[in-house]
């Protein structure tokens, strides 16, 4: 211990949500029933915690506490605990938990297993039993429901740390502490108490290893035994391995043969395991992550050692330089510099041909660097090791790496490579704004010595402000002109004006990083001034309608970007692709480890090719309202992809296609990015592939393949730190469930979605999250709840939407107002979206468009607007946007007393939907048909066919008038379930009272009943 923090007392439970619902289902299931759970998981996450929180939030009754020892005395029968339990709670519901179940003995177990089965006999019982989880489940817990503690997301290891330093943690250290815990709150909460105030503030240097063994011993506890030398051995050596190691597990016959290096005179055998390990064919593994840790801190440091040669003898001979070279340097005895091993470490890592994933590399550069006295290697080493962290998708180690990199005296290019990898960390997993900041530092500082590497910091620094919705930034970054990031003396951005000093971008030495001038492309590749025609366009899809002077597209001069909020044209001819991927695809870390050089063979990354700039100089253009300039550029960047099968050209290509509104070449180029960056082991990059896949299977109406994309998206996004990418796939999936019956999901993934969203400044993934929050709306019927949500977004002022996205909220707006009696909102931004539509970027927008008139057209033009949309979009097809044309068109020709023409075009409505799934606009068109007198063929709305048991059940109590706490009383669910199975009964129904649910059940009774009657006779 090197301090004395006293570290304040969490109050609350940080995460653990569905942990915490799943015992909250326990305990609400006492009204009627009993139940158990099992809590299960390793040192340190909180066990007990939990149980300790049931115990205070349980409030119908008693709480009984067992557990293990003479004076607690445990029955040791089923029948006897029984008893127990049925005296203890009398006529009330009780709760009994046993913290930590796997202590008692056998007996014990077997009859607390036994009485869990037949808890109904006791009353109203729930038990809630912990046990650990660093060895297996004991057989007699094996069949009770199982709930699993993980450590915590980054985001709720960083509110603990807040809430017990008030978060007076210097940001440095923070970083250190958050990766030492990996999640783990009581390893965080030791972590902090080993610290003194200073030392947190960071005032003085961190003890190394912060997480010692005295440490890692305490959180571990009683877990950490061994009954035997040889089980410690096994132990020792397992755990030395996964050092070195692409996972959690190792080779058992590396283990095995490592142990007889050991001792050539054992004979060690996997045949018993101590039960903190588990085996898996020929793989060893702790089940405790925690425990392997400990394990190898808590070794004697000479039995340690021993171990990591016997390990690098076994993998030298067996060919696998990497891993051997490692356990040799941890075999060292003392912590001095050893010079000739760093630089044999940082040649093999940089070494393209050795086989390695990403993580190995990092771990080996990061010793390397541990290993090296000169403090610019050193840096430049740390930095290597960081960016391969952020390429194996753990921005968590990434950043401690970054820190080590920053406390080293380093030129400029070096400092620039690190902020280049600190800035992409943020743009995934922090505020944008800071990433641009740093993206932009890391520009200037690569500007002199390594302007490609200056690029590709730039592009993805207008990655950033497009996130945030910041267009005059974006297009300061893009352009020509002077961009803001000079440095001063002190390495601080601010605003200057180039000068000789300076390149064409405001950078120090800078080379011209668009690589264009006026009326040249890159590589000398004309851009046409003139309207584009087939002969312009990069690919025939790509032709769009000639602009005129007046339409929203007509080119403005250079460098004079418009801003938000001004009928200007640049500003209205933001590509419609944004919904289909609209960040801009910044750059990436290289992913090929042999494209290095400099010191020690650790040079972070090489040249970037042509396609950076050809995207930097299309998104400029295309953001200025200059297509015929844009697609070009953008088109050299898809087609060079073509050819190119590494993962950073094909997301760069599926980002521009998407941004030329090439949905099919975007689905493509995407697919082959994903299968590109899970063969490259680049599991940073996995997310976003998805991302852009997701926005392009979105954007094509195909919602089913989008939300699938983003439901691994977000997966994958979440298991790599990346909390900004998964924002946006939590808006892909609100989007998609927007137009299915499932207003449940669509308010989780919006709340989650906006969560993120506000904290780090994603003006994007905001604005799609609040347009599928109101297009839900407007599905269900509340077209005045939907305009009130996108006015928001669309109408002129401080708070509107993403400068990119708003705009394709226009058709929502128009008509949630039209049918909220509004129409006079929607004038000024229905001018704008017909700009939009003749920019001609967008193949949905002239029928959205025509229908948007529809909308607003007095009787005697609306229909003949109504037929133009519709063959507008046979045009450009769609299912979803077609099939809301014709409900709309059938809603007005049964209003207008015209019942043959509007059952056609809703049954072709209700098809449509079926067809996209998109359930919530299908009941739309059903109770149309049925207000028509047709009967809609399918799902049986207007029947209760279509509803599932649940469903029924809460049907039929609320058509005999019960109140929905009524229900939930007597079917021993919340009122909240009621209130979500009653929205569905709703939309499948097609009913919109609970007077006319009545109504329908009981006609579908008595149909029941004459049919019944029919069938006797």
């Amino acid at each position: 211990m090197t301090g004395e923090t006293t570290v304040r007392t969490a109050v609350r439970i940080h995460g653990r949500s569905a942990q915490r619902e799943a015992v909250r289902a326990l305990l609400d299931g006492l009204r009627a029933r009993s139940g158990h759970l099992v809590v299960t998981g390793e040192p340190g996450l909180g066990r007990t915690a939990l149980l300790q929180w049931a115990a205070d939030s349980f409030r119908a009754g008693p709480v009984l506490r067992l557990g293990p020892g003479e004076d607690r005395g445990a029955p040791t029968t089923a029948g006897e605990l029984l008893i127990t339990l049925q005296k203890a709670a009398g006529e009330a519901p009780l709760l009994v938990c046993v913290d930590d179940a796997h202590l008692w003995d056998a007996p014990a177990r077997s009859a607390l297993s036994h009485a869990a089965e037949r808890l109904h006999t006791a009353g109203r019982v729930a038990l809630l039993l912990s046990v650990a989880g660093h060895r297996a489940v004991d057989p007699e817990f094996a069949r009770l429901p199982v709930v699993r503690l993980d450590p915590l997301a980054p985001s709720h290891a960083d509110a603990l740390l807040d809430e017990v330093t008030d978060g007076s943690t210097d940001p440095a250290v923070r970083e250190h502490l958050l990766a030492e815990a990996e999640g783990n709150p009581a390893l965080l909460l030791a972590l902090v108490r080993r610290l003194t105030p200073a030392e947190l503030r960071g005032l003085r240097p961190l003890p190394r290893p912060t997480a010692d063994a005295g440490t890692l011993a305490a959180v571990a506890g009683s877990a950490l035994t061994c009954l035997s030398g040889d089980a410690c051995d096994l132990l020792l050596t397992v755990a030395a391995a996964v050092r070195a190691a692409d996972g959690p597990d190792v080779d058992t016959r590396l283990v095995l043969d490592a142990l007889r290096h050991l001792d050539p005179a054992s004979a060690p055998t996997a045949n018993l395991l101590p039960d903190v390990l588990a085996g898996a064919g020929d793989r060893l593994r702790f089940h405790s992550p925690l425990l392997c840790r400990a394990v190898h801190a808590t070794a004697a440091p000479d039995r340690r050692r021993a171990a990591h040669r016997a390990l690098a003898d076994v993998l030298e001979a067996d060919g696998q330089p990497l891993p051997a070279l490692l356990h040799r340097s941890w075999s060292l005895s003392g912590p001095a510099p050893v010079a000739r091993l760093a630089d044999r470490l940082a040649a093999v890592a940089a070494d393209g041909t050795t086989p390695a994933s990403h993580g190995l590399r990092g771990t080996a550069y990061a010793r390397a660097a541990e290993l090296t006295a000169d403090a610019p290697v050193r840096a430049e080493r740390y930095t290597a090791a960081a960016e391969q962290a952020l390429l194996a998708g753990r921005p968590d180690r990434a950043r401690p790496l970054l820190a080590a990199a920053r406390d080293c005296a380093a030129p400029a290019v070096v400092r620039g490579r690190a902020e280049r990898v600190r800035g992409l960390a943020e743009l995934r997993d922090g505020p944008v704004g800071d990433a641009h900041q740093s993206l932009l530092l890391a520009a200037s500082l690569l500007a002199e010595d390594a302007p490609a590497e200056a690029a590709s910091a730039a592009l993805a620094a207008a990655d950033a402000a497009w996130a945030a919705g910041d267009l005059s930034s974006c297009l300061a970054t893009l352009s020509l002109g002077p961009a803001p990031v000079p440095r001063d003396a002190a390495g601080m951005l601010g605003p200057a004006a180039p000068d000789a000093a300076t390149g064409a971008d405001g950078l120090p030495g800078a080379v011209d990083l668009a690589g264009a001038v006026d009326g040249a492309g890159p590589g000398g590749v004309p851009v046409p001034t003139d309207p584009p025609g087939p002969r312009h366009a990069a690919d025939p899809r790509q032709v769009v309608a000639p602009r005129h002077a007046n339409a929203p597209g007509h080119a403005t001069a250079p460098g004079h970007a418009t801003v938000p909020g001004h009928a200007t044209p640049g500003y209205a001819a933001v590509p419609s692709a944004v919904l289909a991927g609209g960040r801009t695809g910044g750059a990436t870390p290289r992913t090929d480890a042999g494209a290095r050089g400099g010191p020690g063979g650790t040079r972070v990354c090489g040249a970037v090719p042509d396609p950076v700039r050809d995207h930097r100089v299309g998104m400029r253009a295309l953001l200025e309202g200059r297509l015929d300039r844009a697609a070009p550029s953008l088109g050299q960047v898809v087609e060079r992809a073509r050819t190119d099968d590494r993962p950073e050209t094909l997301l760069r290509a599926a980002s521009a296609a998407l941004l030329l509104g090439n949905v099919d070449a975007a689905r493509r180029a995407g697919a082959r990015a994903l299968a590109a960056t899970r063969q490259s082991g680049s599991e940073a990059l996995v997310p976003q592939a998805l991302e852009y896949l997701a926005y392009a299977e979105l954007r094509a109406g195909r919602h089913p393949q989008a939300r699938a994309h983003a439901e691994e998206g977000l997966r994958t996004a979440l298991r790599a730190g990346q909390r900004n990418t998964a924002a946006h796939h939590q808006a892909v999936l609100a989007l998609a469930a927007s137009i299915e019956d499932e207003p449940a999901t669509v308010a989780r993934h919006v709340t989650a979605a906006l969560a993120t969203a506000r904290r780090h400044g994603l003006a994007q993934a905001a604005t799609l999250a609040e347009w599928a929050a109101a297009r839900a709306d407007l599905g269900r019927g509340r077209p005045q709840d939907a305009a009130d949500r996108l006015g928001l977004l669309v109408l002129p002022g401080p708070g509107r939407g993403h400068f990119a996205v708003w705009r394709l909220a226009v058709p929502c707006f128009v008509e949630a107002a039209a049918l909220a009696g509004r129409p006079e909102d929607t004038h000024e931004v229905l001018t704008d979206f017909a700009g939009w539509a003749a920019f001609g970027a967008d193949p949905q927008a002239a029928a959205q468009l025509a229908r948007c008139h529809a909308l607003l057209a007095p009787p005697d033009h609306a229909d003949d607007l109504y037929r133009r949309a519709l063959a507008r979009h046979d045009e450009a097809g769609g299912d979803f946007e077609r099939a809301r044309t014709a409900l709309l068109y059938g809603k007005w020709l049964r209003r207008r007393r015209r019942p043959r023409e509007a059952r056609g075009r809703l049954g072709t409505a209700l098809a449509g939907f079926d067809r996209c799934g998109a359930g919530v606009w299908a009941a739309q068109a059903r109770a149309e048909l049925r207000a028509l007198g047709a009967a809609p063929q399918g799902g049986g709305a207007g029947t209760l066919t279509g509803l599932t048991p649940q469903q029924l059940r809460i049907a039929r109590h609320v058509a005999e008038g019960a109140t929905n706490r009524e229900v939930a009383l007597t079917l021993a669910v919340s009122t909240r379930t009621v209130d979500y199975h009653l929205r569905k009964v709703f939309a499948v129904l097609g009913v919109r009272s609970r007077l006319e649910l009545a109504r329908m059940v009981e006609h579908a009774d008595r149909t029941r009943g004459d049919r019944r009657a029919g069938d006797r006779m």
